[in-house]
């Protein structure tokens, strides 16, 4: 069996996209491990992603991947998927934005999958700057919104806000920070699973507990 081709709308009416690159979700989190099993891992991974493509409206969801099951989860919850095989981090978001482009899209939201308190990003697609939300310890790019017509060089990895402030700046075409308590809370360490709000997050932890303590 083949790996996946790539499923793309084009632009229409919806000219606003949110791209969300997605790991495997049995290799994600690993830096959870001292908190969680893998399995767990892997259902908080899936459970985060499904809920950042659900509560999107008015733009198109593309996921960017290198995994099969991922590829099949994203046609189970709606999203396009833009197959980037051995790319890495930066090439596929930089592989998605470009096919974004090319299929039309004018205005394009980069979005961390684990984002459990994050909302639609509509509200941020479409100015024609670039539009930087970032982690709540301000060194990480939870979001980033930018306009098809520039050719933005994303740098993804530790330190990470400076380096696209500094790219959005070489650039001139305007930028804008927002600081957004629930877009700039990601799960990448065992602290970031004190999540501030009731959630799905909390949900299965507490199921966890639970089923250690049946099993001891």
């Amino acid at each position: 069996m083949g790996n996946p081709s790539t499923r793309l709308e084009p632009a229409s009416a919806t000219q606003g996209a949110v791209l969300i690159p997605v790991k495997a979700f049995g290799e994600a989190k690993g830096r959870l491990s001292d908190a969680l099993d893998q399995p767990t891992r892997a259902e908080l991974a899936r459970r985060m992603a499904t809920h950042l493509v659900e509560v999107q409206q008015h733009v198109t969801v593309a996921v960017s991947c290198d995994d099969p099951g991922v590829a099949d989860w994203a046609a189970s919850v709606g999203a396009s998927m833009i197959w980037c095989p051995g790319t890495g981090l930066n090439g596929a978001v930089q592989q998605g934005f470009e096919e974004l482009r090319n299929a039309g899209y004018t205005s394009v939201a980069i979005a961390h999958s684990d984002l459990p308190l994050a909302k639609s990003l509509d509200r941020l697609v479409g100015w024609s700057g670039v539009t930087l939300v970032p982690d709540r310890h301000r060194t990480g790019s939870n979001v980033i919104v930018v306009p098809t017509s520039i050719d933005f060089q994303f740098s993804y990895g530790g330190g990470s806000f400076q380096r696209h402030i500094a790219e959005a700046v070489r650039l001139r075409r305007g930028l804008r920070i927002v600081h957004d308590d629930q877009l700039g809370w990601d799960v990448d360490h065992p602290d970031d699973l004190a999540v501030p709000e009731p959630s799905f997050v909390t949900d299965l932890l507490e199921s966890d507990i639970s089923h250690e303590r049946l099993h001891d």
